[in-house]
């Protein structure tokens, strides 16, 4: 149970900072720096960014739950 919890720590990890780095910048952040600031949004969110949005926040859920199984773990171990 314990290395199951590992790898999934790892891979939802590194899955959560590409996800999160997909995201299109809203301006004014690190991402105004490189660019990302001089692009016009036309449109509100479009169905992609939603979808994107939402496996986000499901890898994050997954990602918590994995710390909290590795946090009770250790504690009761």
């Amino acid at each position: 149970m314990e290395l199951f919890l590992d790898i999934l720590l790892v891979i939802t990890s590194l899955l959560l900072i590409l996800l999160v780095l997909l995201h299109r910048g809203k301006g004014g952040g690190l991402s105004s720096l490189f660019g990302g600031g001089v692009q016009s949004s036309l449109s509100g969110s479009t169905v992609v960014e939603k979808n994107l949005d939402r496996l986000t926040v499901f890898t994050a859920v997954i990602w918590l739950i994995a710390i909290l199984g590795i946090g009770l773990q250790i504690k009761y171990s």
